[in-house]
């Protein structure tokens, strides 16, 4: 069965830092961009960062810039998200998707295999 899982998700303080893991299952995540997006209710999935297959490239949404880092371990075949310096608008469904090409695509739609999501919440 082929399968994203996002873990580490939680509760965090402002200004606290959360690191999210999506591990793939029956199938390698060697030769697929990963993304990460994020949803609140009652709005659209949006693109948070995404990391190519090929160069390793990486881009983020200008909201979480300079606070979050993508990265990939394919020996592990997970890709992870280390959020730091979270606040309040960050709290949000946590979702891992691969796509099977060298580069990522900003379009929700482009993606073959998405994760089940974590809940992200940021509070006081």
């Amino acid at each position: 069965q082929l399968q994203l899982v996002e873990s580490g998700g939680g509760l965090v303080q402002p200004g606290g830092s959360l690191r999210l893991s999506c591990a793939a299952s029956g199938f390698t995540l060697d030769g697929y961009a990963v993304g990460w997006f994020r949803q609140v209710p009652g709005k659209e999935r949006e693109g948070v960062s995404c990391i190519s297959t090929s160069t390793g490239s990486t881009n983020y949404a200008d909201s979480v810039k300079g606070r979050f880092t993508i990265s990939r371990d394919d020996a592990k075949n997970t890709v992870y998200l280390q959020m730091n310096s979270l606040k309040p608008e960050d709290t949000a469904v946590y979702y891992c998707a691969a796509l099977q090409a060298y580069y990522c695509s900003a379009y929700v739609s482009s993606y073959d295999y998405w994760g089940q999501g974590t809940q992200v919440t940021v509070s006081s």
